[in-house]
């Protein structure tokens, strides 16, 4: 290899192995699941898949616990998002004011998303244990009875929502305490001159352009919630019954219990379109908002 062809083609040697990294962990797994949807296969060495065509989609859509899975997956991402954001903006206004001590609540708040989702999850089991666990005990204390929170088919989701945000409302914290910091003082200093109260300088100035930043938290937390899969998993497992199972976790059972490997991947693929999506359609209504400059 002569010194004159590495010089004139660096910039594509120094690109292939990021480029064989996508192909081989993105783009290949995705291909052979969606080659795996088409056929009939329990991951037995010795029964090779059979092809079965589209009857595995046909399947997945006459079947009630597919569309079980597909409500509770919308069900727990609408609620997740929306407490995070609501939440996540309210903490980093509150911790964006000067106050003693500030440092450290913030090193403190964030501590949860730096924690271990599974070992977190076997501590909420612990937290919502129905005869001893603190949270009932705390809800007896302002006389509300002792619930049932991970083994009641109404309180299910809820219960993996509270868990969700307590984790991740701090992503967003962050997020938008990044986007406070590039905020210039001169609209605020033209409305101090006019009169102008907080409430006025939060609806009107600090909220319109932290736009752009809250836009980008609410997609990166829409992509992550979809596939939340640890913390139902380590506590749930998708019951009581089925009423929370999501996606994920049925594409797993289906998978790996059921060993219907076909099924599973036709699963996937279309929980992998619902998820793009849902992002495109995120991404043109960012667009239309002026979100993108």
């Amino acid at each position: 290899m002569s010194a004159s062809w590495l010089d004139k083609n660096f910039k594509w040697v120094m690109t292939l192995p990021a480029l064989l990294f996508v192909l081989l962990m993105m783009v290949f797994p995705i291909i052979y699941t969606v080659r795996i949807s088409f056929f009939e296969w329990s991951m037995s060495a010795s029964t090779p898949p059979r092809w079965v065509g589209l009857e595995n989609y046909y399947q997945l859509m006459v079947d009630v616990r597919f569309w079980k899975s597909v409500w509770h997956t919308f069900q727990f991402m609408v609620y997740a998002l929306l407490l995070q954001m609501i939440l996540g903006v309210g903490i980093a206004l509150l911790l964006h004011r000067d106050f003693i001590g500030k440092s450290f609540a913030k090193t403190v708040f964030l501590l949860p998303m730096v924690a271990t989702p599974v070992a977190m999850g076997l501590v909420w089991i612990l937290i919502y244990e129905p005869t001893g666990g603190v949270l009932n005990h705390l809800v007896q204390l302002v006389g509300i009875r002792p619930m049932d929170w991970l083994g009641s088919v109404k309180q299910v989701i809820p219960s993996l929502v509270i868990i969700d945000v307590w984790e991740w409302t701090p992503m967003i914290t962050l997020i938008t305490m990044a986007g406070l910091t590039t905020i210039p003082k001169d609209p605020y200093e033209s409305a101090d001159v006019d009169g102008a109260t907080g409430w006025q300088k939060l609806w009107y100035i600090t909220l319109p352009m932290l736009q752009p930043t809250i836009l980008v938290a609410v997609m990166l937390r829409l992509i992550d919630v979809l596939k939340t899969f640890d913390i139902i998993y380590s506590t749930t497992q998708g019951g009581p019954g089925s009423s929370s199972e999501t996606l994920n976790i049925y594409g797993y059972v289906m998978a790996f219990q059921y060993f219907k490997l076909g099924s599973a991947s036709s699963l996937l693929v279309i929980f992998f379109i619902i998820v793009m999506s849902l992002t495109l359609l995120f991404m043109f209504v960012r667009k239309r908002l002026g979100g993108i400059s």
